[in-house]
Order: structure tokens, then C-alpha cells, then sequence
């Protein structure tokens, strides 16, 4: 017994080291994510700054109502849905086309040169890239100034509703695509190299052992990452849609956390925008658990 509990005791003095090592992490977490949870209180109240949380008056589920009656969150929802979607599912593609090509090349050299270079985006943030995007799409930007040497008009991608979707999704993929596609790249790695040896063997051709033999081994790691993105299908990328858009493309291109930003902040509708956001969460919150479930159903392995 003795022996036993000092095995114990030095088990824990042992772990005390990867403890302190999760403490500033923790503290991190708790300061920005759990304690500015008590705010919420506000999307039940009649918030005002001068009377504080404990001050201000209880109106229940009265910003809730309202907020059902406006005509405009049916089409935020819309957009955010739209253009989440739209990441996501030409991201995975992407994602997975890059990792199969990727595979392919021989040349170290190469290849960790065309990673590099892909991977590089996804690091800067939109803060810097928006500005390059502008540049490009703007109407004296690079895109319209090659347009006029080919005698076309100028196209106002950034204020056009019908363009803007399309930009926003076009530069997300861009962006990410490279990054997205290592979980891919590492599933390809993990199929055994006997299987296409075997069917070339067999005189298969590439296209084919590409699709018999790797996409059916990535296809766990499909679903599990399809349904890990599942949770985010409200989340359409407030960095990126805050440092692209205006009024002129407020139609097709707000969305739920610019519309909470505008509401919240700009316009001082401190309860209403913290109500907006609460019921994104919660819907956010149904969503990760439902893929979660989903996640154990078709790969046998859980998010959390």
C-alpha cells in the first residue's frame, strides 16, 4: 500500500509540470471566454451603461419578439447560411483536389516549395488581405485595369449584390484551401501504397485508383471534417465581411455577426445585439452537439 501511494504521489508531482504549462491557457480562457459570459444577462434586460447589469431593467424575452418581427433576419440568416455553405463546401473540394495533386509530385524540393506558398494565406490576417482584395477588385483596381486593355467595362465587384457572394466566398477558399488541405494530405499518406501498386498492376489507371482505392480511404476523415464544419454553418467570417463590405452590398453580404457589431456597438442597441448573438449561439451550440452525434454515426469517432 505504501509503495502504491508513493507511486501516486509522484504521478501527481509528475503532472504538476503539464499543469502549470495549461495554467496561462486556462487563464486566458477564463478572462475572454467565460467570464464575459455573464453579459448575456443583458439580452434579457433594458440594458443602460449608467445603471450597469445589476441596474438595468428586466424586459425577459421582449429583444427575442422583437427580433422576430423585423423583415431583415430572415434575410441575414440567408447570407450567412449562403456564404458559410459556400466556404465550406468549395473548401473541402479544393482542399481535397490539392491534397490528391499535391501527393503526386515526387520532387521534395517542389512540393515543399508549392506548400509553402499555399499555406502562406491562411496565416495573414484579413485585416492585411483585405486591402489586397480591394486593390485587385476595386474599380481602379488590377482586375478592371486589365478588363479596359481588353476594351470590356469596368465591373464594381465590392458594391455589386450579385458579385459580392461569390467574391467573399472565392477569397475564403483562396485563403484557406492550402491550409484545409494538410488533414487530407496526412489521410492520403495513411492509405496503404500496396493497394495502387496492385491495381496499376492490374492496369487501372490513374483516375481511377484515384477514385476507387483515395477518395474511399480519405472518406473518414471527409465525414468527420463535414461534420466538425457543421457547427460553424452560422458562422460566415465577421473579420472578412467587416473589412469587405458597405451599405451597397448590405443586401447580400451582412450577415448575423456584422449585423451584431452594427447593432450592438455602432448603434448602441447593447440588449438587442447581445440577444442576436445569444440565439446564434445557441442554434451554433445544437449544431456542434448534432455533429458530434453524426460524427460517431458515420466514422465511429467523436469530436469531443
Amino acid at each position: 500500500m505504501k509503495k502504491k501511494n508513493a507511486l501516486k504521489i509522484r504521478r501527481r508531482h509528475s503532472e504538476l509540470s503539464y499543469h502549470a504549462m495549461m495554467l496561462p491557457g486556462m487563464i486566458f480562457l477564463l478572462i475572454f471566454s467565460y467570464i464575459p459570459m455573464f453579459g448575456l444577462w443583458m439580452a434579457f434586460q433594458e440594458y443602460a451603461p449608467a445603471k450597469g447589469i445589476l441596474g438595468s431593467p428586466w424586459v425577459g424575452l421582449m429583444h427575442f419578439k422583437y427580433m422576430s418581427t423585423l423583415p431583415d433576419i430572415g434575410l441575414l440568416v440567408r447570407n450567412t447560411v449562403v456564404i458559410a455553405l459556400g466556404k465550406i463546401v468549395i473548401g473541402t473540394v479544393m482542399a481535397i483536389l490539392f491534397a490528391i495533386l499535391l501527393n503526386e509530385v515526387k520532387n521534395k524540393l517542389l512540393k515543399k516549395s508549392v506548400q509553402t506558398i499555399v499555406y502562406l494565406p491562411h496565416f495573414l490576417s484579413w485585416v492585411v488581405l483585405a486591402s489586397v482584395v480591394v486593390n485587385f477588385f476595386n474599380l481602379d483596381g488590377s482586375v478592371n485595369q486589365m478588363l479596359g486593355t481588353l476594351g470590356m467595362e469596368k465591373i464594381n465587384f465590392l458594391g455589386s449584390n450579385q458579385l459580392f457572394q461569390p467574391l467573399l466566398i472565392g477569397t475564403d477558399v483562396w485563403k484557406e484551401f492550402g491550409y484545409n488541405s494538410i488533414v487530407y494530405l496526412a489521410a492520403i499518406t495513411a492509405i496503404d501504397p500496396g493497394l495502387h501498386e496492385a491495381a496499376a498492376i492490374d492496369g487501372a489507371s490513374w483516375r481511377k485508383r484515384v477514385w476507387h482505392i483515395t477518395l474511399p480511404g480519405m472518406m473518414p476523415i471527409i465525414l468527420l471534417m463535414a461534420a466538425m464544419n457543421l457547427s460553424s454553418i452560422l458562422s460566415a467570417g465577421f473579420d472578412q465581411v467587416y473589412n469587405l463590405y458597405s451599405p451597397m452590398v448590405y443586401e447580400t453580404g451582412d450577415i448575423l455577426d456584422t449585423y451584431v457589431y452594427r447593432m450592438g456597438l455602432i448603434s448602441r442597441q447593447y440588449s438587442f445585439g447581445t440577444a442576436v448573438g445569444l440565439l446564434k449561439s445557441v442554434i451554433g451550440m445544437v449544431l456542434m452537439v448534432s455533429s458530434n452525434g453524426l460524427a460517431k454515426k458515420f466514422t465511429d469517432r467523436k469530436i469531443f
